[in-house]
């Protein structure tokens, strides 16, 4: 049956958790590849056979159901292929916001070379961004109410230059940060937001 390769790329991704990728599967993608390059030369050659033929009608007839069905079969496997490659993208997008920058190995290794390359393209727009605005963007996915947080410092960090002004962290202290300014130091387990 036509385009079965194609619906099999895209019952691989459907059967991923949600937020998951199985690795690319080169393979059966570049084997659609060639079944829509067979469909391409069937269809064209159906085509010429059917304007050469001009004057039989039946003829005519199985050349257009035939050349009818290539072309439905090329138009399913590319949109077949179109939407494999849309939704890995779709979940490497997303990516960048759950994980940050550097990718685990266990994820790298189920992107192909383009998509590696993609990721890091996206990186790159993200912090370009981010630094455009002086606002880091991946630091809460749900805007704060307020930009600045009362946090606990919880191990001596010292002196710290943040943004505009230094501020002196000592054990035990109570501050009021701006919380892009805080985070850092709360995912490393050196402060903790103080909640009255």
């Amino acid at each position: 049956m036509y385009a079965r390769r194609a619906a099999q790329l895209l019952q691989e991704l459907s059967t991923c958790e949600e937020g998951q990728l199985p690795p690319y599967n080169s393979d059966k993608f570049d084997q659609v590849i060639r079944e829509c390059e067979e469909h391409s030369k069937q269809f064209q050659s159906l085509i010429r056979e059917k304007n050469e033929k001009n004057s039989d009608i039946e003829a005519k007839n199985e050349d257009h159901y035939g050349s009818f069905i290539h072309h439905l079969s090329l138009i399913r496997n590319k949109r077949c292929l179109m939407a494999y490659v849309y939704k890995r993208a779709e979940v490497i997008q997303t990516y960048r916001w759950k994980v940050g920058r550097v990718l685990p190995n266990e994820i790298h290794d189920k992107l192909n070379f383009a998509e590696q390359d993609y990721f890091k393209n996206h990186c790159a727009v993200i912090d370009s961004y981010t630094k455009d605005l002086d606002l880091d963007l991946t630091v809460d996915i749900i805007p704060p109410k307020d930009p600045y947080i009362r946090v606990r410092v919880v191990s001596e960090i010292g002196e710290v230059s943040l943004g505009d002004h230094s501020v002196s962290l000592s054990k035990d202290s109570l501050h009021s940060l701006r919380r892009t300014d805080a985070e850092p130091f709360i995912s490393q387990g050196l402060m903790e937001e103080f909640m009255e």
